[in-house]
């Protein structure tokens, strides 16, 4: 009677050797070599393949070795920092190169035209690439990794909150709370980003693991604390949260049809949870940042400060800002464009391919990696001109599409079908907190700001940004 279990074990065996090789000969071995020679045939070359880690361990070594490097105050070519080994390819290899993230092949191009065929496509054929593990915990599987028919249904729930009319309502403390799990979790993402996942070790019960599934129970906890009242209450709001609860609860009235039809713009409450954790992070940490980097650069621009103190005092005075006068502040507009030109907190834009393609000249694999490196190209002095490491608003004072000599240059907001859903927002935001600083306070960079941009995810300054504010006249105020 125990004679069947022999050819059910062996057949076991047999698909567990099928896939040992699969993985380790075809996916570490033959595939690499493939990809490397065909690339090379099209006249694109880059570091070697190593088995298993790929290029890692040489972007790790580059980046340990700069991660010392202090700049002075107004030096705005803070690349090495943050992108040594794209550098550094850059000039061995030219453009554009290639190089591994583990076996997956990654080119890194810097062609504006390149760039934005494969951003403005809707063929479906270019996808975001693959997210990793403690980042998805971070950020959640909503409209930022989504694809698809699921990305088209959330995009168009969304949508609508993204309104000046919606601003954003919500606990604080909570809030406060969801966003201190979420840089603990960017921690351990970055600490790790770099390690090359070996299949199933994110099932394994490691430190590091254990953390990271604490913190994921705790933001989920604490998101269910924010969502629960409301959708008790049966009052929403009209803000971001308020439109998906709405979607999520309208489905469950009216006929079938009805229902069916709602459900095709409907949210469920994991969906929710997973798009809360994403504007969260990205609604706080982008808009913080490009506070943070304007202030930086006001500060050392003392001209451009004045300037837009002015110009705020002479739309709106003593009165609250509102959407139509900050919209009219096209002096700040500038200078926020131009921070973003220069110290965009969004940095390295990654696609994958979903089949073989061709783009431009480059025939691509599956499965391909694309890298844009956001720093660098706005820094392309073909595009920009020669003053494109300096600090200079007035390029933006025809608009972006007059800022370089592409239209497309400022890549900030990412463009096409999947450019940033709370840019107008994100703006909206910035220039109503620069307002009220410029009409109540002068500021300047502390002496002991010391200049390191830094890459956790976004650009950061490493040593945070102390500044000395000087309240300004009543009259001002």
């Amino acid at each position: 009677m125990a004679f069947p279990a022999v050819p059910l074990l062996a057949a076991l065996l047999l698909v567990a050797a099928t896939r040992l090789w699969d993985y380790v000969f075809v996916r570490l071995v033959w595939r690499p070599y493939a990809i490397t020679k065909g690339f090379r045939e099209q006249g694109i070359h880059g570091p070697s393949y190593r088995f298993f880690k790929g290029c890692n361990e040489e972007i790790r070594s580059m980046k340990e070795k700069t991660d010392g490097l202090v700049l002075d105050v107004g030096d705005h070519k803070y690349l090495p920092r943050i992108a040594p080994h794209y550098l550094e390819w850059r000039a061995q290899y030219g453009e554009p190169f290639l190089y591994w993230y583990g076996a997956q092949a990654r080119i890194c191009i810097f062609d504006y035209e390149l760039a934005r065929q494969i951003l403005s496509s809707k063929s479906g054929h270019f996808v975001k690439n693959d997210a990793h593990p403690t980042l998805l915990a971070l950020v959640g599987k909503g409209l930022g990794f989504m694809e698809g028919s699921d990305w088209v249904r959330h995009r168009r729930v969304i949508n609508p909150a993204f309104t000046i009319d919606k601003l954003k309502h919500g606990s604080y403390k909570l809030g406060k709370q969801v966003f201190e799990a979420q840089t603990e979790l960017l921690g351990i993402t970055m600490a790790t980003f770099l390690d090359v996942p070996i299949p199933g070790s994110k099932y394994l019960p490691t430190q590091a693991n254990r953390r990271k599934w604490m913190l994921e129970t705790k933001l989920k906890s604490l998101l269910t604390r924010i969502i629960q009242p409301r959708l008790a209450s049966g009052e929403h709001g009209n803000d971001l949260l308020g439109v998906m609860l709405d979607s999520c609860t309208e489905t469950k009235q009216g006929g079938k049809q009805q229902q069916v039809d709602r459900l095709r713009l409907s949210l469920s409450m994991e969906e929710i949870i997973h798009e809360c954790k994403l504007f969260f992070f990205a609604g706080h940490e982008n808009t913080a940042l490009l506070l943070t980097w304007s202030v930086y650069l006001l500060s050392i621009y003392p001209e451009w400060q004045e300037r837009l103190r002015k110009e705020v005092l002479r739309e709106f005075g003593r009165d609250a800002p509102n959407p139509n006068a900050l919209n009219r502040l096209k002096e700040m507009t500038m200078v926020l464009f131009e921070t973003l030109r220069l110290y965009s907190p969004a940095l390295f834009m990654q696609r994958k391919t979903l089949a073989d393609m061709t783009v431009g000249p480059i025939k691509l694999p599956k499965g391909t990696a694309i890298v844009i490196p956001i720093p660098i190209m706005h820094r392309d002095k073909q595009a920009w001109g020669d003053d494109a490491d300096e600090f200079s608003p007035m390029r933006f004072a025809n608009g972006i599409t007059g800022a370089a000599k592409v239209p497309h240059g400022l890549l900030a907001f990412s463009m096409g079908p999947r450019s940033c859903i709370g840019q107008n927002l994100s703006m909206l935001e910035a220039k109503s907190t620069l307002a009220l600083m410029l009409r109540k306070f002068s500021f300047a960079l502390s002496p002991d700001y010391v200049h390191a941009p830094v890459d956790l995810f976004t650009l950061k300054p490493k040593f945070g940004l102390p500044v000395i504010l000087r309240p300004l006249d009543n009259v001002l105020i």
